[in-house]
C-alpha cells in the first residue's frame, strides 16, 4: 500500500490518464481536494470510497462532463479541461462510458441502440461494416440472438451487456464503468466482472471502475484506489489493501 502525492514532471508513455492537483468543490462541500492518479495502459483500477466521496464527480471530470476547480486532467495527450465542444467529441470515441442506468433507448431494437454512437460520432462506414461491427460486439458480450429485441425484452444482465456492446463498438482506448453490477443478482454480477476483464485481455483496454460491490472489485482490479476525503488516500492491489491496518482503509473491507 503507498500514497500518491507525489508529482511526475514528465507522462510515462504507458500512462493514458495522468490526473494532478485536481480540485472540485460545490459550495462549502470539497469534493475532489488535491486528487493525483495514474492510468497506466491495459490496467483496470477500482476506485473505492463513500457514498458522496466524489467518485461519480470524479469520472464526470475525466470525461469532460463537469468542469474542476482546478487541476490538470491528462487524457490520451490531451488536458481535458481546456478542449473545447469539437475536441470534447474527439476525445469522447476513445474513452467509452457504461452508465450505471445503462442508458439503452427503448424505442431502439438493440442493433439501432449500437449502431447510434456510429452516427452519433459520423463514423463513416458502409451498411455491411456496421452490421459486421454490431454483429461483432454481439458476439463479444455472448448476445448475438438479441440484435433485433427491445431492450424491454431484455433481463438487467442482458442490458448490461448491450450496454457494453454498445461501448466497445467504437473501439475505445479507455473505459469508465460507473458502478457496473448495481442492482444484479450476484451471479449475473460475476459474470459482468468476468466480461469487463475478458473485454480488457481481448482489446487491452484501459479501465476505471467505480464500484461498491466487493466481488466486482476482487474479480476486476488490477490495482485499487481509495477516494478518501478528496484525496487518493491509498492504492495497491486487493490483498494488499484487504490486509490494511489503517483504519480509513479498513473500513472497507470489514
Amino acid at each position: 500500500m503507498k500514497d500518491q502525492k507525489g508529482h511526475i514532471a514528465t507522462q510515462d508513455p504507458e500512462t493514458v490518464i495522468s490526473i494532478r492537483n485536481l480540485y472540485k468543490a460545490f459550495g462549502d462541500n470539497k469534493v475532489l481536494n488535491g486528487f493525483n492518479f495514474d492510468l497506466k495502459k491495459g490496467e483496470n483500477v477500482v476506485v473505492l470510497g463513500k457514498s458522496g466521496s466524489g467518485k461519480s464527480v470524479l469520472i464526470k471530470c475525466i470525461i469532460g462532463l463537469i468542469q474542476p476547480d482546478k487541476g490538470t486532467i491528462n487524457v490520451l495527450g490531451d488536458n481535458v479541461p481546456d478542449l473545447n465542444t469539437t475536441q470534447l467529441d474527439e476525445m469522447r470515441v476513445k474513452v467509452g462510458f457504461l452508465f450505471q442506468s445503462n442508458a439503452l433507448y427503448d424505442s431502439m431494437t438493440v442493433r439501432e441502440n449500437l449502431e447510434f454512437p456510429l452516427r452519433r460520432h459520423w463514423i463513416h462506414t458502409s451498411k455491411e461494416e456496421v452490421n459486421e461491427l454490431v454483429m461483432e460486439v454481439l458476439r463479444n458480450v455472448g448476445l448475438p440472438h438479441t440484435v433485433d429485441m427491445m431492450p424491454s425484452e431484455l433481463s438487467g444482465g442482458m442490458r448490461k451487456r448491450i450496454a457494453l456492446a454498445r461501448t466497445l463498438i467504437l473501439k475505445p482506448e479507455i473505459i469508465l464503468y460507473d458502478e457496473p453490477t448495481t442492482g444484479l443478482d450476484p451471479i449475473t454480477g460475476k459474470e459482468i466482472s468476468n466480461l469487463m476483464v475478458d473485454m480488457q485481455k481481448k482489446y487491452n483496454i484501459s479501465s476505471i471502475i467505480i464500484s461498491h460491490d466487493l466481488n466486482c472489485v476482487k474479480i476486476t482490479a488490477n490495482r485499487v484506489v481509495m477516494l478518501i476525503d478528496g484525496t487518493c488516500y491509498a492504492t495497491g492491489t486487493y490483498e494488499e489493501l484487504e490486509r490494511a491496518t489503517d483504519s480509513k482503509v479498513k473500513q472497507f473491507f470489514e
